[in-house]
């Protein structure tokens, strides 16, 4: 488990043969950005990725639970489709819409680190 400032955190946990994440925060917006950072954890160190592009994320929902689901998967699309890692998240979230960025950088082959691929839930 990471333990981030502010009551912030992360972790990871089983799930059947899979793993699961889980953020924590003082409110969800918090709780969805330490999320982001578990599902990155899962890959690599988030605290190596440097914060050189900048991805916008936009995803909607009135249940708290399907809004997380389509964040993470809306932030594994990104990864897939640009080729990049992320390290950082900024989102806010009113009246159902969120609103997020995602810092990172281009996978680069030649700098290597722990990876996984991480696939979207059925």
């Amino acid at each position: 488990m990471h333990a981030g400032g502010s009551g912030r955190s992360h972790e990871h946990f089983s799930h059947g043969s899979d793993i699961g994440i889980r953020g924590r925060g003082p409110g969800l917006a918090a709780a969805f950005e330490e999320a982001a950072l578990a599902l990155m954890a899962v890959i690599t160190d988030p605290e190596l990725v440097e914060p050189r592009e900048e991805v916008s994320i936009r995803c909607s929902g009135d249940d708290p639970e399907l809004l997380l689901f389509d964040w993470i998967n809306a932030i594994i699309l990104e990864m897939a489709a640009r080729r990049m890692l992320f390290g950082h998240f900024e989102i806010e979230i009113q009246g159902g819409e969120l609103r997020g960025k995602a810092l990172g950088e281009p996978l680069d082959v030649e700098r290597p680190r722990p990876a996984v691929e991480v696939k979207e839930p059925p």
